[in-house]
């Protein structure tokens, strides 16, 4: 029998042919829409798109992350991409303002497996655990122990130990093989988590726990969720962002209910996101221009559920709408200026999902500053 992991070899496709089972070859294409100031849409243009535009000819693209005005992506083949506004050296191209509308290959490396776009900075995680920064580094927020800003990547202390990264507007968390969460950068409203709230330049631990699975730092807060399934909140409460049921800044986490059944989640400017392992969406925090998805524009202090269907796989939360996958279909919602939405209108604010475009391939999605980005693993050859 051929091998059925995407990656077929010439023998493998034409046994596969011959036999009826070839499934065609997985293209996994990178796509943008929204606003193009500084080139971070990659299509090597500067102009606003209003419905997905793919990002270069190329295929092969395996992880995407929108940062404030800037891009990055890896590829299959391990290699890291950079796109869009580099004022700070966020792009790691080893120098400043000079903006990029297409993707630039960071360095040579080819064991790059995780990426993270914050706000006018940038994180990655290696194959070999070691965790790497670069760009703008005002509130310690690249973790070197420093405040100078950097131009290309930096390792982060010497552990091979790190597992999974994201990076806020300013502050970063980080989780390591042994289930610790760490983090560094602004403190401020304690959305650090280590109940302070001044600036840390190193990673610090946050609490004691070691079963933490996935994290998401937000503007000005962060969500986390544990191996067990629960969901943690803290930093900036304003318009009940952290989903507890108040409006009170945290500067440690707070479990979010009692539930054990949280899969995915998101944090964005003043909203956040989970999804559940039932396939059931849920938002809360600041609802303007219909960011949640409720049909409504008024704050939500708890998670509430999103329509009704079971079968959404992501959430991402940007600074001021949201986007998510469902059965394969890529819905975004919230302000609409710009072309934003990616469906092909400007100017009319969604306050519920709604479809972009026919395909039903897309597997990742991810929106920040007025751009978002998605792959769509599609395959071709089929006939």
């Amino acid at each position: 029998m051929p091998n059925f992991s995407g990656k077929w070899n010439l023998q493998g496709q034409l046994q596969g042919i011959k036999q009826g089972d070839w499934t065609g070859i997985q293209l996994d294409e990178l796509y943008a829409w929204g606003i193009n100031t500084s080139g971070r849409l990659g299509d090597d243009t500067t102009n606003n798109k209003s419905s997905p535009v793919q990002v270069s000819s190329s295929v092969g693209w395996d992880q995407c992350s929108a940062g404030s005005a800037h891009s990055l992506a890896i590829k299959t083949d391990g290699t890291l991409w950079a796109w869009g506004q580099n004022g700070t050296g966020q792009l790691g191209q080893n120098d400043h303002n000079i903006n990029r509308s297409s993707p630039v290959q960071i360095g040579a490396l080819t064991n790059w497996s995780q990426v993270s776009a914050g706000g006018y900075f940038s994180t990655a995680i290696k194959t070999d655990g070691t965790l790497w920064s670069w760009g703008r580094n005002y509130a310690g927020h690249l973790g070197d122990g420093t405040t100078t800003y950097r131009s290309s990547p930096v390792q982060i202390g010497a552990l091979t130990t790190w597992s999974y990264i994201s990076a806020g507007e300013a502050h970063s968390h980080a989780i390591k093989t042994d289930g610790t969460l760490w983090s560094w950068g602004n403190g401020t409203d304690g959305r650090l988590g280590d109940n302070t709230t001044p600036d840390k330049s190193s990673p610090v631990q946050v609490g004691a726990l070691t079963n933490w699975f996935k994290v998401s730092a937000g503007k000005s807060h962060t969500i986390a969720i544990t191996t067990t399934n629960q969901l943690y909140a803290w930093g900036d409460g304003n318009d009940g962002r952290l989903g507890d049921n108040t409006t009170t800044d945290k500067s440690s986490p707070v479990q979010i209910g009692s539930l054990t059944n949280w899969s995915q989640i998101s944090a964005g400017d003043k909203h956040a996101g989970a999804v559940k392992t039932d396939g059931t969406l849920w938002t809360w925090g600041g609802a303007g221009d219909g960011k949640l998805g409720d049909n409504t524009t008024v704050y939500k202090s708890s998670p509430i559920q999103i329509g009704s269907l079971t079968n959404w796989s992501q959430f991402s939360a940007g600074n001021n709408r949201s986007a998510a996958i469902g059965g394969g279909e890529l819905y975004s919602w919230g302000p609409g200026s710009f072309g934003m939405i990616g469906d092909n209108t400007t100017n009319i604010n969604k306050s519920s999902p709604v479809q972009i475009g026919s395909l039903t391939s897309w597997s990742q999605v991810s929106t920040k500053n007025n751009h978002t980005l998605a792959i769509s693993s599609r395959r071709t050859g089929m006939s």
